[in-house]
């Protein structure tokens, strides 16, 4: 699937889908792996614990986040792939953060989670048939489709890598 039109998804996730260099989702999910583990895997325990200001997330928070994140968008994904016509919640990432208690998880726990969760993601959308991928449907008062959100998820990785790099580490 090649990248979405920006009718095809809100304007907000223009920054995340302009961040993904490959024109391809299956290509772009799995030239993304190896990217992961690399850089999830320089982050030592101790510096998992820093946040970068007073009330900022710590990396531990930010690594839950995201993988918050790509399940709420998988469930979208999956949703719409199957024709869902109800319109899905949006949430609040910081009342999710705040509820989390990534702080008392080690990173290793953290980064396997978050590896599963992404193997499951690939998994998923190398399953949608080139239909399921066009469908589209409404979460967060906004329309989106299938194709779309796997171009946000990859997109939202590289966001919260960079701003891990130029904040925290």
């Amino acid at each position: 699937m090649p990248k979405p039109s920006p009718t095809s998804y809100p304007g907000y996730f223009k920054k995340y889908i302009d961040q993904v260099p490959e024109e391809d989702l299956l290509a772009a999910f799995s030239n993304q792996h190896a990217l992961i583990n690399d850089f999830l895997s320089s982050i030592s325990e101790d510096k998992s614990a820093h946040a970068y200001a007073a009330g900022k997330w710590t990396i531990k928070e930010v690594l839950q986040h995201m993988i918050d994140t790509e399940r709420i968008f998988n469930y979208r994904a999956l949703c719409f792939a199957r024709k869902e016509t109800a319109s899905l919640p949006g949430f609040e990432e910081n009342d999710y953060a705040a509820n989390s208690d990534a702080n008392s998880r080690t990173w290793k726990s953290l980064v396997d989670e978050f590896m599963a969760v992404r193997h499951a993601t690939e998994l998923m959308f190398g399953s949608f048939t080139t239909g399921a991928l066009a469908n589209s449907g409404t979460s967060n008062n906004n329309a989106v489709t299938v194709g779309s959100l796997g171009f946000i998820t990859l997109g939202h990785f590289y966001h919260h890598k960079k701003v891990i790099e130029e904040r925290y580490l």
